[in-house]
């Protein structure tokens, strides 16, 4: 214990122990270990966009009767057409769950991780990407390699949640999904987006 007193007495002995708090505290936030530990589950139901009736479709034809429908009336929406789904396979991290596009009524596409369970960590987001899924190691750094749009980040790292493809994005243009640590440029898990 003398011997510790004596080194902090020294200025050489104190800017060490600065550096070395230092250094695990940055760390600690940079690599965050406590949320291997965390799990975060969000459930959300998949989107239904509403039609909004046109300008003829708001124009009455005229007195209706009880049971009957009005000429030229609108008939009720299709529903989300699921247009491409892939299986999650395992990078990083220990993944699984199934990935789907989604297109909505109203002709936005969101992308749809259903029954996810993966590890939590920093920084993940979704990423719909043209890149090859691969199995294993080789897997794990490819997704940043080629084109790829940032869907925002990981809701949760367990349940079934959505993200919404920008407008401007045409998703027929990527060929599949990853799980991506954009703090390590690695990926948790990935899926090949097959047509449904």
């Amino acid at each position: 214990m003398a011997r510790v007193r004596e080194l902090l007495g020294r200025p050489l002995g104190i800017g060490a122990l600065l550096v070395t708090v230092a250094a695990a505290g940055f760390g600690l936030y940079w690599f965050q270990p406590w949320k291997l530990w965390q799990d975060q589950t969000v459930e959300e139901a998949l989107p239904t966009a509403r039609a909004t009736p046109g300008p003829a479709e708001e124009q009455a034809t005229g007195p209706e009767t009880a049971g009957s429908e009005p000429s030229g009336a609108p008939s009720p929406p299709a529903g989300p057409r699921t247009l491409a789904r892939g299986k999650l396979i395992s990078h990083e991290h220990a993944t699984s769950g199934t990935v789907k596009l989604v297109r909505l009524d109203d002709g936005s596409h969101v992308v749809r991780l259903e029954n996810l369970d993966t590890s939590n960590g920093p920084d993940l987001r979704v990423w719909l990407t043209d890149a090859p899924v691969k199995e294993g190691q080789a897997g794990w750094h490819v997704f940043d390699d080629g084109e790829y749009v940032s869907l925002g980040k990981l809701k949760g790292n367990k349940g079934s949640h959505n993200y919404a493809v920008p407008h401007d994005v045409d998703p027929s243009r990527f060929t599949s999904v990853s799980i991506w640590c954009d703090r390590f440029d690695v990926s948790f898990g990935a899926a090949e987006l097959g047509r449904a």
